[in-house]
């Protein structure tokens, strides 16, 4: 007996052998059949779809989830216009708060506003208060007079940590914009954040993916480093897991920060790793260590990505460390067993990104790795055969070009806008594109992202690389199968296939039908994990809802 049978639907499959389908069958939290096979037999619950279109459940190959849940308990800044407004703001919330509390925003983007506000603006704003304002794209923030007098950066005070930047104005005074690794300033007074306090903001964000039919995410870095939030971070993920809070299958990224050296025998090559050993691969199907996070670069929307010729407009180029340390790092990582995720977005970062892979696989070879470029911002057209031939992964976000792919263009210029995260000449050099959002640094729902690898238009209605548009199901296909081969997952998920896990998604329309302009709009009926609903607006309503998914991933 089927613990399911969905019926009157249309499922594309993203499986060549068997592209559609009108009914699946799951037992036991996977797909057991489609259609003729399973439709006669009996079931415990069936579900009438009425049409409405399936597809798998989709994946998110580069978000930051603990980040994105914190900051919807903070001032959402993304739809800020100008300072004025950003004060307003500012204000509104300090004023609610006690004297001596910190005023916390996160999403402003100085490209909208005109500029970066300062600390005199924050001083205003917050009352003589603790603020810190973080920008969209997460490699920058601004905070008030009083964060700068506790980090002792104030009338030449602390040194700037290596790979960042205190900006300071012609008087040397900070104006409190800090760039890069100089944030690490503010994180010492914050952090780290209490595992509580973590857990319930991954709750948060996953109840949020799972309304937008996100099945499996990969958080992209954990610990230490620019972005980590405890160095106990783990305990955060296992703490949401166990209380049930995590509605989608999660891949944790670990910060090369987190590395150290270790004592291990000289015949393992473990010379630098985690405690025991732990490495990629460690974990279940639900919660697991994924890749070793190396942060090589900057952003291309803060100027500071690594490019090998200048900006058109303003900003330096900021490696996070010199060159050779992180191209060991690579290869140590590699070594110890780890897959590699190298944030690299300017084309200067890139290429070191292909010479440490080159020199790691060289010096320890490794069968079908799959080391990751995060990013991959811009890729000129030389490196894209560097690419395939190393069997490395690009990762780009394709709804930057919608949220900031205007200031991405007049930051590079003309000659090389085309080559901003690029995806159809990555297929044509014979390589898989996993579909990715990097939120909250732009917004995370897969439909989007599928409309913007199609579209691939800026939000001032220009097209960027029109020659590397996808098709609808090019795009499906990123999100779902080729998301799942990035993480070495194509035989247990990805598309909809007798013995894969049971992640679907149900549509009230059709994304390989609808005009372009319209995928991102397309509701989200119901999102299943291991075939019970995790998200639902009525179509399993009143089911029994055995089997449920266990939290600690085993099926009940």
């Amino acid at each position: 007996m089927l613990d399911l049978l969905l019926r009157d639907v249309l499922v594309h499959t993203v499986d060549d052998a068997r592209p559609t389908a009108s009914a699946v069958g799951v037992l036991g939290g996977r797909i057991v059949g489609l259609d003729e096979e399973v439709v006669d037999l009996p079931a415990r619950s069936v579900v009438d779809g009425d049409g409405a279109v399936v597809v798998p459940g989709f994946g998110d190959a580069h978000n930051h989830m603990a980040w994105f849940g914190q900051s919807l308990g903070e001032i959402d800044l993304s739809a800020t216009g100008d300072l004025a407004a950003l004060e307003d703001a500012v204000a509104r919330d300090a004023a609610r708060l006690p004297a001596d509390a910190w005023v916390v925003g996160s999403g402003y983007d100085d490209t909208v506003m005109g500029a970066h506000p300062d600390r005199s603006l924050l001083d205003r704003a917050g009352g003589g208060r603790p603020v810190w304002l973080k920008h969209r794209s997460g490699h920058m923030s601004v905070v008030s007079s009083e964060v700068l007098r506790r980090c002792g950066v104030l009338h030449g005070g602390a040194e700037e940590p290596e790979g960042g930047v205190v900006v300071r104005d012609g008087s040397g005074e900070p104006t409190g914009l800090l760039q890069e690794r100089a944030q690490a300033l503010v994180d010492d007074l914050v952090k780290p954040y209490p595992v509580e306090e973590v857990a319930t903001a991954l709750g948060r964000a996953s109840e949020v993916y799972a309304a937008e039919g996100l099945t499996h995410v990969v958080e992209a870095g954990i610990g230490l480093g620019l972005l980590g939030r405890s160095p106990v971070e783990a305990a955060a993920y296992l703490l949401a897991r166990d209380r049930g809070l995590l509605r989608t299958r999660v891949e944790l990224m670990v910060a090369s920060d987190t590395l150290h050296r270790l004592r291990a025998h000289p015949a393992d090559g473990i010379d630098v790793g985690l405690d025991l050993g732990l490495r990629t691969g460690f974990g279940d199907d639900r919660l697991r260590l994924g890749p070793m996070k190396i942060w090589l670069d900057g952003s291309l929307i803060g100027r500071t990505a690594a490019l090998s010729e200048p900006f058109c407009d303003h900003g330096t180029a900021v490696f996070q460390d010199d060159p050779d340390v992180m191209r060991r790092l690579v290869v140590d990582a590699h070594r110890a067993g780890w897959r590699v995720a190298a944030h690299a977005i300017g084309d200067d970062a890139v290429e070191l990104a292909l010479d440490s892979f080159a020199e790691a696989t060289r010096v320890h070879p490794r069968a079908d790795v799959r080391h990751r470029v995060e990013h991959a911002g811009l890729v000129r057209p030389d490196q894209l055969a560097r690419f395939a031939d190393l069997g490395v992964v690009p990762v780009p976000q394709p709804r930057f070009l919608y949220a900031i792919g205007d200031t991405m263009a007049a930051a590079v210029g003309p000659r090389r806008a085309d080559w901003l995260y690029r995806h159809r000449s990555f297929l044509d050099a014979g390589l898989r594109v996993p579909g990715s959002s990097d939120r909250p640094v732009a917004p995370g729902a897969p439909l989007l992202g599928m409309q913007s690898m199609v579209e691939r238009l800026s939000s001032g209605g220009a097209v960027i690389g029109a020659d590397e548009r996808v098709s609808a199901a090019q795009a499906l296909r990123a999100y779902t199968l080729d998301e799942a081969w990035a993480s070495h997952d194509e035989r247990t998920r990805g598309s909809v296939a007798r013995g894969k896990v049971a992640d679907l998604v149900l549509l009230d329309d059709d994304p390989l039908r609808v005009d372009p302009d319209r995928i991102g709009a397309i509701g989200v009926l119901a999102t299943l994990l291991a075939g019970a609903p995790v998200h639902d607006t009525g179509p399993f309503t009143g089911r029994d809802p055995s089997p449920t998914p266990d939290p600690r991933g085993r099926q009940a």
